[in-house]
């Protein structure tokens, strides 16, 4: 099928505001100069901004201004790709089986490559004093909560009919245990050339004293400035970078097999075990065979 040409960045604006002046929610409300301003869009497919609570399309890397991290929580989701959202806190990867809820306050960036969708809501967190979580929260996304972002998309709503389908979305949002995968990147010369090496082939198996030699220094001060830069020992830090690498992988459909070869690991059995113990769930509990997002 032929897609549509993008439409022009000061159309698509226009069609923003026109979209969010309709709104009528009260706990979703989108006030017009909290808008969410775009960073400098990153290469890849021009971005579209399509307002359902809210989206965009196509590549892109997406921050929040101040005024709204000031007051408002968000979930964030994607019914197709795969979201990156990175915070001091940590890095989540989310397939369209999982959302994030990212409490107010918390400043934030939410990437993708290539093909996706973002839809977030934006809720004011008077409206859900019952969700008390202080760090982003990785949930569940069932049939019935997509269902009801679908719906809350739609800006022809009656006001209490908006309102009734609020409470059922905030009421449908079910903790998963689930925890950030992050890979902090060192900042000493030798052990980022290491890491640098090591993003571009999570598979390179070399020991820290064969790193040490390429990198100009001793395996043991390889160790010291990765436990001391990152917060990981070296063998935590590569574990973790090829959980990150794997993802991607996985979203696509690829076999376990063949992921666990690609990021280093000689059998699928020792690539989930280490993807369970790390992330919490299994690969194909992570990644659903069925829901990659092509809805």
């Amino acid at each position: 099928m032929v897609r549509p040409l993008p439409a022009p960045p000061d159309v698509l604006e226009q069609h923003f505001h026109a979209l969010l002046r309709e709104r009528t929610g009260r706990c979703f409300e989108e006030i017009e100069h909290l808008l969410p301003p775009l960073s400098p869009l990153t290469e890849g497919p021009a971005v579209q901004i399509v307002f359902r609570v809210v989206g965009m399309m196509g590549g892109f890397t997406y921050r929040l201004g101040e005024d709204v991290l000031e007051v408002h929580h968000q979930l964030a989701w994607s019914p197709k790709g795969l979201l990156r959202v990175r915070s001091d806190r940590g890095v989540w990867l989310l397939p369209p089986s999982l959302a994030l809820w990212i409490p107010a306050a918390l400043p934030h960036a939410t990437e993708s490559a290539g093909d996706a969708v973002m839809r977030s809501a934006y809720v004011a967190p008077a409206c859900c004093p019952h969700i008390d979580w202080p760090e982003p929260t990785v949930l569940a996304v069932t049939p019935l909560l997509r269902a009801l972002i679908d719906h809350l998309a739609r800006t022809d709503l009656a006001a209490g009919a908006r309102t009734r389908a609020e409470a059922v979305l905030l009421d449908e949002l079910h903790p998963v245990p689930v925890t950030s995968v992050s890979a902090p990147a060192p900042r000493d010369p030798h052990a980022r050339t290491v890491a640098e090496r090591l993003t571009a082939d999570p598979a390179d198996g070399r020991t820290l004293a064969s790193w040490g030699t390429e990198a100009g220094t001793s395996a043991r001060t390889l160790a010291r400035l990765f436990v001391a830069e990152t917060g990981l020992a070296f063998g935590q830090w590569r574990e973790r970078l090829r959980m990150q690498a794997a993802m991607p992988h996985l979203a696509a459909g690829l076999p376990i097999e063949a992921v666990a070869r690609r990021v280093g690991y000689a059998t699928a059995s020792s690539f989930t075990a280490a993807f369970h113990r790390l992330v919490g769930v299994t690969p194909r509990q992570y990644f659903p065979l069925d829901d990659r997002g092509t809805s």
